[in-house]
């Protein structure tokens, strides 16, 4: 019994000294973590703040604010595991040997990253463009490091990771679109006429941008009409409801000025043999 309490006091005096050893230690190294947090944040916002005003894409300004952030809190946790007497030689050796065999693991991890790190600094597209790649097309809503989230006009979303991007054939809308359609009118039509009722119909649509300007010209000379070929230029967000707007538009117009649109049609012969 008194053996087990003598190594209880021996216990509790080891405590003690290691608490009146290290305990002014550990709150400093707590103090310069929390003191590196705020620093952090507020370098943070400095930085945020100065990128705006130089108009930066907010997808490199995001990356290189948080980057910053991270670098001020790792300096201060370096300061802190000094102020514990922390050897930092071994430390940072481990984590280079702890690093490589995580790189070997994560390769398909860090090919996503080091092509969403291309895609923020190259900019082939931006936040708000409408894009074509890899089998599918959208509006840009999200651009982070490991993935591009696409959004469809039947409001489903698309995530693609960046490898998939990068070296690919990329189609870039922008924010405009052009679109394509076609109407054929008879061949007996004053084509100037139908070309300028168009025109007109074009103008007094407000989905249809001014500039670029639209093009109107005929396309073609069909069997049993002449196609004339309409591209106005619309929003990116305006693109699906124009297409039926504007057809419907587009007949109701001809219709009211005369212009004759015909269908397909074949002549039959019956010859009669003597």
């Amino acid at each position: 019994m008194k053996e087990q309490l003598a190594v209880i006091e021996q216990a509790q005096s080891k405590l003690i000294d290691l608490g009146i050893e290290f305990g002014p230690r550990l709150l400093v190294a707590a103090l310069i973590l929390v003191a590196g947090f705020y620093v952090g944040r507020w370098v943070g916002r400095m930085l945020d703040s100065m990128l705006t005003r130089l108009d930066l894409d907010i997808t490199a300004r995001h990356l290189i604010v948080r980057m910053v952030h991270v670098l001020v809190i790792g300096l201060f946790l370096i300061m802190a595991l000094q102020n514990l007497g922390v050897d930092l030689l071994p430390l940072i050796a481990g984590l280079g040997v702890a690093g490589a065999g995580i790189a070997l693991a994560m390769q398909g991890v860090l090919s996503n990253l080091a092509a969403g790190l291309t895609i923020i600094f190259t900019r082939p597209f931006l936040v708000g463009h409408y894009i074509s790649i890899a089998g599918e097309e959208g509006r840009v809503e999200e651009i982070t490091l490991f993935n591009t989230t696409l959004s469809h006009p039947d409001l489903s979303k698309v995530v693609i990771p960046n490898r998939k991007i990068a070296g690919e054939i990329l189609h870039n809308y922008g924010d405009i679109r052009q679109l394509d359609l076609t109407v054929g009118v008879a061949y007996d039509t004053d084509l100037d006429i139908a070309l300028s009722v168009v025109d007109e119909m074009l103008q007094n649509n407000p989905q249809v941008l001014r500039e670029p300007a639209p093009k109107v010209q005929v396309s073609a000379l069909a069997d049993s009409s002449v196609n004339i070929s309409i591209k106005p230029w619309v929003s990116v967000t305006d693109y699906i409801p124009s297409i039926g707007e504007l057809n419907k538009a587009l007949l109701e117009t001809l219709r009211a000025k005369g212009i004759r649109i015909p269908f397909p049609q074949r002549e039959v012969r019956l010859l009669e043999n003597d």
